[in-house]
């Protein structure tokens, strides 16, 4: 019998998954990255990578591939925590913070919950009215009961089969935001302007800001680091750590390369289609123009990508606002309390008359302020060996992801002092 810890897998045991070979074992612990993926392509990022390519064409393309870098080199931090000590972020602040810190700490946390569930649930309601003509709250209700009922087949079903649906999700949204490029590809000279690092004036600085600011969200740093444990829960038996670290970066630059190429397209369609056009403020909009310049059905596609966005990243949200509860509170509340509570405020949003389009672009400014909260957690773990043992983060590492999160946080002020104070 070979001997797991050196990473091979016994082939003569009791359990299916034993008797698969090492090579499919391996690609069976891919997964969890793409869960996280979905945050990177929620509503409020389409509306800020749409206006990025409507307001200044290909100008800032080389912001959204930097977003995409720090993004992978941050969930991979996340992951691995996850993988090293089989705690989650939250477990791992529970235990170090008394209960008045705890507690606080939570309600930030749920403060960027809610803000959350406003950009994802709005967008939901958004897409079902442009498809179905329902009203925004009828939508927003329609959203939040499709997530839950993801959520529910999650909990029912395991990991795995939540993995392979939020999958389809991504499947169906890279379908639906690459469309245009296929019937209006950008030029190859354009788009190669648009990785040279330049902006044009201050509006063109706070849509850097926002655009790189909203990208690394602090709930999905939560959940993805509960996502790897213990060894992904179940499906690393066998293999030691070093090939699950090995996996997960395989996993982390795949799920996050998809979801950068997902929002360069989206920046890209605007640009070339849109650039320049009056009615784009919002996402209807938006759709609309899409349908008459690059024909009905990329616009269909668009709308029902915009769907699946609103659905799957809602049902994620969700489950981090869980995860973080539980590891925090040391509680746990039926799925279905938890949603309706994090659900009343986009309802209230939308019930109040409040422009859509420009809700969700403020709820990616108040996620702004819970980012440090999770971010620097986060490194500073990663960074002790106390914590992470022998697999503590190079100093190079830790430095890099020092300056990500120095940066983000840096950006997110400036967004913030823009925003309200300008």
């Amino acid at each position: 019998m070979n001997d797991p810890r050196n990473g091979e897998v016994a082939t003569s045991s009791a359990s299916p998954a034993r008797r698969r070979s090492p090579r499919a074992r391996r690609l069976s612990l891919l997964g969890p990255a793409f869960i996280a993926a979905v945050a990177y392509v929620d509503p409020g990022n389409v509306a800020t990578n749409i206006t990025a390519g409507v307001t200044y064409g290909y100008l800032l393309v080389w912001v959204v591939v930097l977003a995409s870098a720090m993004a992978v080199l941050i969930q991979y931090l996340s992951a691995k925590l996850g993988i090293v000590t089989g705690h989650s972020l939250s477990e791992q602040l529970g235990t170090r913070l008394n209960r008045p810190c705890r507690i606080g700490f939570w309600l930030q946390a749920e403060a960027m919950a809610v803000a959350t569930d406003i950009a994802e649930v709005v967008g939901g309601a958004l897409a079902l009215g442009i498809l179905f003509d329902l009203p925004l709250v009828v939508g927003a209700l329609c959203t939040a009961a499709v997530s839950l009922l993801i959520l529910r087949v999650g909990d029912a079903r395991g990991q795995r089969v939540l993995e392979r649906v939020i999958m389809s999700f991504l499947a169906l949204i890279a379908v639906g935001f690459t469309a245009g490029l296929v019937v209006d590809p950008p030029a190859g000279h354009a788009l190669a302007s648009g990785l040279v690092p330049s902006f044009a004036g201050t509006g063109s600085v706070l849509l850097a800001s926002g655009i790189i600011g909203a990208t690394v969200m602090p709930h999905v740093i939560y959940l993805h680091s509960s996502l790897t444990t213990p060894r992904l829960n179940g499906r690393g038996e066998g293999f030691d750590v070093p090939m699950l670290l090995s996996a997960t970066r395989w996993d982390v630059a795949c799920a996050l390369l998809l979801a950068g190429v997902l929002n360069v397209s989206l920046l890209l369609v605007a640009a070339s289609s849109l650039h320049g056009r009056a009615g784009t403020d919002t996402l209807q909009g938006v759709q609309g123009l899409i349908s008459s310049e690059l024909g009905t059905g990329v616009g269909l596609l668009f709308a029902v990508a915009l769907l699946g966005s609103g659905l799957a990243s809602t049902s994620v949200g969700s489950a981090a606002g869980a995860e973080v509860m539980r590891g925090l509170l040391r509680l746990r509340i039926p799925v279905l309390v938890r949603r309706v509570l994090t659900v009343i405020p986009a309802i209230v949003v939308l019930a109040l008359g409040a422009e859509p389009s420009a809700a969700l672009v403020m709820s990616q400014v108040v996620l702004s302020v819970g980012i440090p909260f999770a971010l620097v957690p986060l490194v500073m773990l990663t960074a002790r060996r106390d914590v992470m043992g022998a697999f503590v983060n190079h100093r190079a590492t830790t430095g890099a992801a020092a300056i990500v999160a120095g940066g983000i946080i840096l950006l997110n002020l400036v967004l913030l002092y823009l925003t309200l104070l300008t």
